[in-house]
């Protein structure tokens, strides 16, 4: 079993920057593509960015573009998401995941951390 740590979560406020870190246990997780997942009380769990492999292929949603940076560092079985130029409505449980292929859907991934809470004060 894969097991996923994230950390960096924090209260920041609006136009700051935070780097979040996701640590797996094992050399499994580097073979999957990696996702950072949010998601707020009542709310659908929102696809951030994802990551192939070994790195090569970088995807976001519409909000994170641009703002967001999806790396990973396989040698210490972690992948990280710097975050800048934060805004109140980036305030959710941040998730980090893996999964089988490059995709932006909940269902492709199967491998889910317990989440860090990222809150950006107005």
């Amino acid at each position: 079993q894969v097991q996923l740590v994230e950390s960096g979560g924090g209260l920041v406020q609006i136009g700051a920057s935070l780097r979040l870190s996701c640590e797996a246990s094992g050399r499994t997780f580097s073979t999957t593509t990696a996702a950072w997942f949010r998601q707020n009380p009542g709310k659908e769990r929102e696809f951030v960015a994802g990551i192939s492999r070994a790195g090569g292929n970088r995807f976001y949603s519409q909000s994170a573009k641009d703002r967001f940076t999806i790396s990973r560092d396989n040698a210490k079985n972690t992948v990280y998401l710097q975050m800048s130029s934060l805004r109140p409505e980036d305030t959710a449980v941040y998730y980090c995941s893996g999964g089988p292929r490059d995709k932006i859907t909940v269902a492709n991934y199967t491998y889910w951390g317990r989440g860090t809470q990222v809150t950006v004060s107005s």
